[in-house]
């Protein structure tokens, strides 16, 4: 384990510039590292299938169409997202190494927050293109322009990136002057502003307001898309067709309940109220099986992928 490190504040306080994460350290060895092996294979799992994904519609001219290219930015912010936060936790699990300095757990709790934004705004553009494809099916490629999927995507990440930007200026202004031990596997809002010397009334209303904003915002357009697709679905003339419909929109639907609901149970209300038993176990839905079963809920159980993949391994194989 790494040496604490203090500073003396010009107040002659002590204040802390390296936390410690204390995630599952009550665990036995044996358990963390095999808890750790178990989760270095979920998070290899999720990288390569991601970059596969990424690989495929770029090579298949079958998966250009905006539903995979929308598809293709969630896998690459997927990949970023987990990586964020599941990195630290293997290294935490696996080495033992729970230090982590002030600079990074700020970096840290800022790319979770922002790339989670980007997430959701990129959920409701699928949704709304998914939309488009059932219920208008003649004007999907001419309202679905290349130019507007484009300016969907980069919206996305912009509003991601900067609407929590607030969160990093006002993160660096606060002071930790008591105990440097967080009890989480990242540092998520909860135990880092507890942990805080200085007045974070501001953070929690801001946080619970702003982050209320952007998930109910973004959970009712995407309900909205959802109804009318199954208003759509519930008269297309073929029984198998609706079939198909019911299964792919309830296999995103069950993706979406699990998203949202975590989401919504730690960060609508003030997290003050939360307990930091909960928030772990309720941030490893986020950060471990939501991210998991979007990889095969939105692309490696479709046939259109599964075809192009085993293409891709033919030609490889030919090539060999």
């Amino acid at each position: 384990m790494g040496e604490l490190k203090f500073s003396m504040g010009p107040e002659n306080e002590t204040a802390v510039t390296e936390f410690i994460l204390e995630a599952f350290s009550g665990l036995d060895q044996r358990l963390q590292l095999f808890l750790s092996l178990v989760l270095l294979l979920i998070y290899l799992t999720r990288v390569m299938g991601n970059a596969t994904i990424i690989f495929l519609v770029c090579v298949d001219h079958c998966l250009q169409t905006p539903m995979y290219f929308f598809i293709s930015n969630l896998s690459f912010l997927e990949i970023w997202f987990t990586s964020s936060t599941s990195i630290k936790l293997l290294m935490i699990l696996g080495s033992g190494r729970r230090t982590i300095s002030l600079s990074s757990c700020f970096a840290q709790s800022y790319f979770y927050f922002a790339l989670g934004t980007t997430e959701f705004v990129l959920l409701v553009v699928m949704s709304f293109d998914r939309y488009v494809a059932i219920c208008q099916p003649l004007r999907s490629a001419a309202i679905m322009k290349p130019q507007l999927c484009i300016r969907l995507v980069v919206a996305a990440w912009v509003m991601g990136t900067t609407f929590l930007s607030y969160r990093l200026l006002l993160l660096c202004r606060l002071t930790f002057c008591a105990s440097n031990k967080i009890h989480h596997f990242f540092c998520d809002s909860s135990p880092l502003f507890k942990l805080s010397c200085s007045d974070t009334s501001l953070l929690w209303k801001m946080d619970s307001i702003l982050l209320s904003f952007v998930m109910l915002g973004s959970l009712c357009l995407t309900q909205a898309f959802y109804t009318g697709i199954l208003f759509c679905i519930l008269h297309l003339p073929a029984a198998s067709e609706r079939k198909k419909a019911f299964t792919t929109c309830s296999s995103h639907l069950t993706s979406l309940v699990i998203a949202y609901g975590s989401c919504i149970a730690l960060y609508v209300h003030p997290s003050e109220h939360v307990s930091l038993e909960a928030n772990r176990i309720v941030a490893l839905l986020n950060t471990v099986l939501y991210p998991f079963l979007n990889l095969f809920l939105y692309s490696l159980r479709k046939k259109t992928v599964i075809r192009a993949l085993n293409e891709a391994i033919a030609r490889a194989t030919i090539k060999l």
